[in-house]
């Protein structure tokens, strides 16, 4: 089998990315393999349409049981371009406070914005922004007033009245900022420190879902040192003497490689690094897996975005897509106003729904951005067929049910003032519950989702005792030849969808790594 330079394990939205930069060396041969299948040529109808989220092809994950006692399905990607194939089209930064607070060297804010500039062609802003690119190869959009559908018009409408008055409304104790000011308007959610109601920042382009595949890995499949191996399942990384030399296929195929990469997410990453033998040694040992390296935080340090839905009528006739196009974010109670909005509402829909008089249903999605509670990935077997066990840790802090419900009254805020659409005609959560937030804390538990946004996994630090996996330059303590570049190394969770997060983030590692001559 021919050695490769470098050995990418997985390509989703860090992996195309990397692939991207790395084979910009001429001399570099490049592997990057996926699970899932490739298509070069013509996608899907379903990947194609980014309007809305598919569903063809996934990992079929399922989680721990939840603070409610339910397993919850955790979609991934499972295909050339991952999750960035697949998912909403959701094209958030974040707030400059998060990549500022995981107080590492080369990741502040100000250090990372030129991967932003340059990773994205931002169709609204020119060259000319000092925040914003027009030459990369991600195109991002906003929709404009004219293609609003009725629901994201009405609600923007409703955020900037932000009514607290009326039969849904909730005590202004409760939804503080709310009332005749509402929120904030935001033209840019991408400005550093927007926070406010807005049309969304998208990377779906004339309907069209532009993933990382697309916009970065499509380019360069010309190039002749690099190799796109699809529908190929990893069990291990070789690590011989301190050093990483090989993947290990499931299939028992060895392919050498002078560096190898994770970028297979929070989920997979973590569970390459325990078949290879990194981890945790005592649960590694039990499963019968050789122990190479003790490194306790593998797996450990999920954080991930819990959503809830408050869910209506709406009309028949609506249109279903574009499913996603406005957004709006806050703090609670609880968080810094001057720092990272701690919390996130959207609308979404519509539907076809039995339990509506309409036989359409909305929703508006109450997310909470920086939850304190922290899950793991773990296996259940070294089988690499096996999926991991995933405890994605919801609410497991009593301040992440507190500022969730908080959102949860800012969001039926927002609801009363669609009272046109929806009639009074509310499917959840049940009326009684306003009344009291323990009960409606109950309701949450019982009904919290992923927001589909794990990241922290292998984090990024410079202490393996601490829980630290990587360093600030993406390589794992301990074992030469080896790095992990996608959302499991990030300290801490963005106030914002992760996928462009962890498009800056390839990026941004890419470029250490060309500068230090890896």
């Amino acid at each position: 089998m021919d050695a490769y330079d470098v050995v990418i394990i997985g390509a989703g939205s860090a992996g195309c990315v990397l692939a991207a930069r790395l084979t910009d060396e001429p001399g570099r041969r490049v592997l990057l393999l996926e699970a899932g299948p490739d298509y070069p040529d013509a996608l899907p109808p379903d990947l194609a349409d980014g309007r809305q989220v598919a569903s063809s092809h996934d990992w079929g994950l399922r989680s721990e049981p939840g603070p409610g006692g339910a397993a919850l399905d955790v979609p991934r990607g499972r295909v050339v371009g991952g999750s960035s194939a697949v998912n909403a089209c959701f094209a958030l930064r974040g707030h400059p406070g998060d990549y500022d607070g995981w107080a590492l060297p080369g990741w502040s804010f100000d250090e990372l914005l030129p991967s932003f500039r340059s990773v994205e062609r931002d169709l609204d802003y020119s060259s000319s922004s000092q925040w914003h690119g027009d030459a990369g190869p991600l195109p991002i959009r906003r929709y404009a007033e004219d293609e609003l559908t009725p629901l994201a018009r009405s609600f923007l409408d409703a955020c900037a009245k932000d009514s607290t008055s009326g039969p849904l409304a909730g005590p202004p104790d409760r939804i503080q900022g709310a009332g005749a000011a509402g929120f904030p308007s935001v033209v840019d959610h991408n400005a550093p420190g927007a926070v406010g109601a807005g049309r969304l920042p998208t990377n779906c382009v004339g309907g069209r879902r532009v993933s990382a595949a697309l916009a970065f890995l499509q380019p360069v499949r010309h190039r002749a040192h690099l190799t796109v191996r699809p529908d190929v399942l990893v069990d291990r990384v070789e690590v011989r003497d301190g050093r990483a030399v090989a993947v290990v296929l499931a299939s028992g195929e060895r392919i050498p490689a002078g560096l190898v990469v994770l970028a297979a997410g929070a989920y997979g990453s973590p569970s390459v690094l325990l078949r290879s033998g990194v981890g945790p040694a005592g649960e590694l040992a039990a499963l019968g897996i050789r122990p190479v390296l003790d490194l306790p935080g593998v797996g450990r340090g999920l954080r991930d975005h819990p959503g809830a839905s408050l869910d209506f009528a709406a009309p028949s006739d609506w249109p279903d897509r574009p499913t996603f196009q406005a957004v709006a974010t806050f703090h609670s109670a609880a968080a810094d106003p001057n720092g990272p909005p701690d919390l996130q509402l959207f609308p979404g829909g519509t539907w076809p729904s039995p339990a509506s008089p309409t036989g359409a249903v909305a929703v508006v999605v109450t997310g909470l951005l920086k939850p304190v509670s922290r899950g793991r990935v773990w296996l259940r077997s070294a089988d690499p067929a096996a999926p991991p066990r995933i405890d994605l840790g919801h609410l497991r802090e009593p301040s992440d049910v507190e500022r969730h419900v908080f959102g949860l009254h800012r969001a039926r805020s927002v609801v009363s003032a669609l009272h046109s659409v929806h009639g009074g005609h509310l499917l959840g959560p049940p009326e009684a519950a306003w009344d009291d937030d323990r009960v409606l804390g109950d309701w949450l538990r019982g009904g919290v989702w992923t927001y589909h946004h794990p990241v922290g996994t292998c984090r990024m630090g410079t202490d393996p005792d601490a829980g630290a996996v990587v360093g600030a330059d993406g390589f794992v303590h301990g074992v030469t030849g080896l790095a992990v570049a996608d959302a499991s190394i990030m300290p801490d969770i963005p106030s914002a969808n992760t996928n462009l997060p962890v498009i800056a983030l390839a990026h941004h590692l890419a470029a250490v790594w060309s500068s230090a001559r890896v």
